[in-house]
């Protein structure tokens, strides 16, 4: 069961509004807990249906036979259905109950000037801003928002969310990985410092998720309903979202019914494509990155012995000699691969390497970095601030950071784990400060992948609508 924390009553709409939550999950004694049942204030929803002679769990909307498990359970001394789909989140089953709070709904301030953050927009930036505040103001249901990466999408939205506060309006951003959340976060308390913003992740260490303005992991929306005026996705083509029908599920329901979605991609998949080209998704395309240079364009160099050579631990020549011949050897390196394993074990080679050819002065100037690696945080911030020069990396870092100044290299760019849209969010690394708009990215490959002709093809093709 949740900690108890002492919750004023006449507070209690705040804090549960919207939610869908285990009892554990529900901070009051049995005592108040029993009282706002009997008084309708929550109501119990069986969380386990059976539908079309299948099962539903309510929370995850997960109808897969092989995710469902059974279990004994000791208080009923019977054997109940659990869905393994959401466990994480908390156990639901046959006789654990969902709550709604279904008493009063809060009514959220409305702001004069919530926005602080004193910079401008471009022209292109502009257009896509002033298109997500007419569909806030109007309650338009969705509309997607097709930026280039490096289009500066976060700073887009500040007019939207703005008129969504002016208006009395509740407001999340959600986005589909925890990282992103916590790079988000401080950039939303700066533009909105007045303004109450909470940021929920796996582990944070606020999870009241009582705020007006919210960032959050899609994994979290699992636990509200009707809860939103306005949610943005974004990246809403990146995992797990776009692989995971739980998480649109959960975003659907978190969603009031009077209320707006603003999708956000650079790389939109093939689903939203089709709707655009059906005229049943309104969007609008923002082709220039904020700086108004081009996209870099990858080059694709074949590896003959990549494989093999990445198998024994040992650097390819191909990639040695680019290594030798880079444009620019004071930019820093973002070195992609395709796994764990291969991110770890190719450091020491690496930094022999670059040690030898003058590209490091210090074995501590090149880490690895994954989504397993507890230190990810620390070590992405040490890049940033230059005091790590090289960083090898798996796709954890594909998409939702910026670095101003460097050159990506992809290996084994033809592994299944690079489709065509990570290659174009990984190219999307390279070129993002005006001080430096190019950036080289190298897709070092044992033979031309239709996910890197799309590529490349696609990079192409949206610096041609841009006008290069």
């Amino acid at each position: 069961m949740a900690n108890k924390i002492t919750i004023k009553q006449d507070e209690y709409h705040l804090h549960f509004a919207g939610k869908l939550l285990l009892r554990r999950e529900i901070p009051l004694d049995d005592t108040a807990f029993k009282q706002l049942l009997a008084t309708k204030q929550f109501t119990p929803l069986k969380p386990i249906k059976e539908k079309n002679f299948h099962l539903h769990c309510e929370r995850c909307g997960n109808e897969k036979s092989s995710l469902f498990g059974k279990f004994p359970c000791t208080q009923c001394e019977s054997t109940h259905v659990y869905c393994r789909k959401c466990i994480e989140m908390g156990r639901v089953s046959e006789c654990e109950k969902l709550y709604l709070w279904t008493g009063e709904k809060p009514i959220w301030p409305r702001h004069e000037s919530p926005c602080t953050w004193e910079g401008s927009l471009t022209a292109a930036q502009q257009k896509a801003a002033d298109r997500i505040v007419s569909a806030i103001r109007i309650n338009e249901k969705e509309t997607l928002i097709w930026a280039v990466c490096g289009a500066g999408k976060t700073e887009m939205l500040f007019p939207g969310i703005t008129e969504a506060l002016i208006c009395g309006k509740r407001v999340c951003l959600a986005t589909p990985r925890a990282d992103v959340v916590k790079e988000l976060y401080p950039r939303l308390q700066q533009a909105f410092r007045a303004v109450t913003i909470q940021a929920l992740y796996g582990g944070s260490l606020d999870k009241a998720g009582t705020a007006q303005l919210i960032v959050t992991t899609t994994h979290q929306l699992l636990r509200y309903q009707e809860a939103f005026d306005v949610i943005i996705i974004d990246e809403i083509d990146a995992f797990p979202f776009h692989a995971d029908p739980s998480l649109p599920y959960a975003a659907n329901r978190a969603k009031k019914s009077e209320s707006t979605t603003v999708y956000l991609t650079a790389t939109p998949r093939s689903k939203q494509r089709k709707r655009i080209q059906r005229k049943q998704l309104p969007h609008i395309f923002v082709p220039l990155r904020f700086h108004g240079k081009p996209l870099p364009v990858p080059k694709a160099k074949m590896c003959f012995s990549l494989k093999r050579d990445l198998q024994n631990l040992t650097i390819p020549k191909t990639i040695i000699n680019w290594l030798k011949n880079r444009k620019n050897p004071g930019r820093q390196l973002l070195i992609f691969t395709p796994t764990i394993m291969l991110a770890e074990k190719l450091q020491k080679p690496f930094e022999i390497l670059l040690l030898q050819t003058g590209l490091l002065h210090s074995a501590k100037q090149l880490q690895s970095v994954h989504a397993q690696d507890p230190d990810r945080g620390i070590k992405v911030q040490a890049f940033r601030e230059k005091e790590i020069v090289a960083l090898i990396t798996t796709t954890i870092l594909e998409r939702g950071v910026t670095f101003p100044s460097v050159d990506v290299v992809i290996l084994d760019a033809g592994h299944d784990v690079f489709d065509e849209a990570a290659l174009v969010q990984i190219a999307g690394r390279a070129g993002r400060s005006p001080d430096d708009p190019t950036g080289e990215v190298i897709l070092f490959h044992q033979g031309k992948t239709e996910a890197i002709h799309e590529a490349i093809t696609s990079i192409k093709e949206m610096n041609k609508r841009g006008g290069f």
